[in-house]
């Protein structure tokens, strides 16, 4: 989201804006910083792929927003999987590491068409725009207002349209695990990428969703297992929810 936006305040975090923009280069390395993303992608876009709107044909593919897609990794998934997809980040670097890794790593030919924008939710709110459905990965848990983000999202989604959002749950287990041992002991994340207060509990979600009109249809856990990460009723970690605008 673009901190030069005059409605940024709503939703950016310059703080954070800056630390994943130090990342971008290291964003499709499977082994770098992003390895938790890289290691649960498959998960949330084969679920948000159940729950999205059909593809539809080559003439009308279903519009897909990734709002905070940093590099690009669930929006290439996305476009493999039939979208036509709008990428965009408030980060330049996040957006100029996508663009690179796509230009060096065509998308097959029966992908959808896939772009990507540095700027902002309030940008794209500004200028009336609405798609089909909008996603949101592990982005809720990085702004400023959660509940305004949540309005936002939306505003973005046509009626009828589909939200999709995944997120940390702010438990004990969470701070443990996803906190301190993700980020102090194991070392899978840089310290500092998550602030465990931020983190959303499922009734909150719930509770933004349903003041900005949206619906929820669905909700999972996620956890990593020993043959990689699978859906689970546990939600006491991270979560992935489904939503449908009224």
């Amino acid at each position: 989201m673009n901190a030069t936006s005059p409605h940024a305040a709503s939703s950016v975090s310059d703080e954070e804006i800056a630390r994943f923009s130090a990342l971008a280069e290291q964003w499709w390395n499977p082994s770098g910083p992003m390895r938790p993303l890289h290691a649960m992608n498959a998960l949330r876009i084969d679920w948000a792929c159940r729950h999205l709107p059909l593809r539809g044909s080559t003439s009308r593919r279903a519009k897909i927003l990734d709002i905070g897609c940093g590099a690009g990794l669930a929006s290439e998934a996305l476009a493999k999987a039939g979208y036509d997809v709008l990428g965009l980040d408030a980060s330049a670097n996040g957006i100029a590491a996508a663009k690179e890794h796509l230009s060096t790593h065509p998308l097959p030919e029966h992908a959808g068409p896939l772009h990507y924008r540095n700027g902002s939710a309030e940008d794209l709110v500004a200028e009336g725009s609405q798609f089909d459905a909008v996603v949101a990965l592990e982005i809720i848990e990085h702004v400023t207002d959660p509940a305004a983000f949540m309005d936002m999202l939306a505003q973005l989604v046509q009626p009828n349209g589909t939200v999709i959002v995944s997120t940390m749950n702010r438990t004990l287990r969470s701070l443990a695990v996803g906190k301190i041992g993700a980020e102090y002991i194991l070392r899978l994340l840089p310290i500092g990428t998550h602030e465990w207060r931020k983190f959303i509990l499922p009734s909150e979600l719930g509770q933004y969703a349903r003041a900005a009109g949206l619906r929820m249809i669905a909700m999972a856990g996620m956890a990593p297992g020993p043959m990689g990460w699978k859906e689970t009723r546990d939600l006491g970690v991270n979560y992935i929810a489904a939503f449908t605008k009224y």
